[in-house]
């Protein structure tokens, strides 16, 4: 894992923050994460906020859970860590609505909640750390249609298709509303519309490949929720043959989205270094662990918040925004077929 990523939040005096190893003695703090569809989790989330954990609170326990998609399991994942003596948790729920009655557990036996890229609307959460999640979609999809301008696509023939995230979870909403904004304004047309359930790939994939058959040549963008669904929709049209590709957007960065980017077969993504949000998910929690109350930047859902703000990736800042930064290794990237794409943007030489 990179940690230049975690010195860019500028921590604001960590000294202040470490304290004696005697006021942390046996405080244990869980990670409470949604889903495997995406690998953010396991590569980047959970290492930054162990790695920040581990700057701020040497004797602090750290529990790492995943529920797979799995709302009941992550129902019994968060009563375990409280009966394990946890005293913050940090949530990214599976369902944003199902864990309202989670903080509601927490809160009642004094166990302080943080939700993490996925905001709870129905209770307030103790804080609420994430991206920006409107901006990053009104971002992908505002992209997607000034390059659709600039290369003179008419706006009075095909439209674009918008694939959204899981209807259970409340960030993807969020991000939804953003690309509706974008979108509405535009002067296109939206063809379809999707949620896709969980955020799996392949359930985005069948459901592009269906409007791939039903639109074809009328297709003349995609604005995908994040890189998992863009995924999908750039393997539909692979496998009906469509060549160029439309345009389509992603958002998280992995290591694929960069790749189709490098290769031109992906428009854009978003990056956020998860690192960025999970270390301060660990700032905010040592504070809790030592009795303060953090303000918030912001307030989203009457929840104190603070929320950062994503750069919109493409080819021609992809080498300066992502390896120069040092977000991404070039000798993990440029492999295989897409080295050349590397060796055209100046990052493999």
């Amino acid at each position: 894992m990179n940690l230049k990523a975690i010195k860019t939040i500028g921590f604001t005096s960590l000294a202040a923050c470490v304290l004696s190893s005697n006021a942390f003695a046996q405080s244990t703090v869980a990670f409470l994460m949604p889903d495997q569809a995406s690998t953010r989790y396991e590569e980047h989330d959970f290492p930054g906020f162990k790695a920040a954990m581990d700057s701020m609170c040497q004797d602090c326990k750290v529990i790492y859970q995943n529920a797979n998609g799995d709302v009941t399991l992550q129902q019994q994942q968060f009563n375990s860590v409280i009966t394990q003596g946890a005293k913050v948790i940090v949530l990214d729920p599976v369902d944003s609505s199902a864990a309202a009655s989670l903080v509601r557990i927490a809160q009642s036996q004094g166990v302080k909640v943080i939700a993490y890229d996925r905001p709870i609307p129905a209770v307030p959460a103790d804080y609420y750390v994430s991206f920006d999640n409107k901006g990053i979609g009104k971002a992908i999809a505002a992209n997607l249609v000034e390059h659709l301008k600039k290369e003179g696509v008419p706006m009075d023939k095909g439209g674009i298709l918008q694939i959204n995230g899981s209807p259970t979870d409340a960030a993807a909403g969020l991000i939804r509303d953003g690309i509706d904004e974008a979108l509405d304004s535009s002067g296109y047309t939206t063809l379809a519309e999707y949620d896709t359930p969980d955020w799996v790939p392949q359930k985005a994939q069948t459901w592009a490949a269906g409007q791939v058959s039903r639109f074809n040549d009328d297709i003349i963008g995609v604005v995908a929720a994040n890189d998992g669904t863009g995924g999908g929709a750039i393997a539909a049209f692979k496998a009906a043959g469509v060549n160029p590709i439309p345009p389509v957007t992603g958002n998280d960065a992995t290591q694929a989205a960069l790749q189709l980017i490098i290769s031109g077969e992906q428009y854009n993504t978003i990056s956020k270094p998860s690192e960025i949000v999970a270390a301060a998910a660990a700032d905010v929690a040592v504070k809790m662990l030592n009795g303060k109350t953090p303000k918030g930047k912001t307030t989203l859902y009457n929840t104190p918040s603070e929320l950062f703000v994503p750069a919109v990736i493409t080819r021609e800042n992809i080498k300066e925004k992502i390896f120069d930064a040092g977000i991404a290794n070039a000798a993990d990237i440029c492999t295989g077929r897409y080295k050349d794409g590397c060796i055209e943007l100046g990052i493999w030489r």
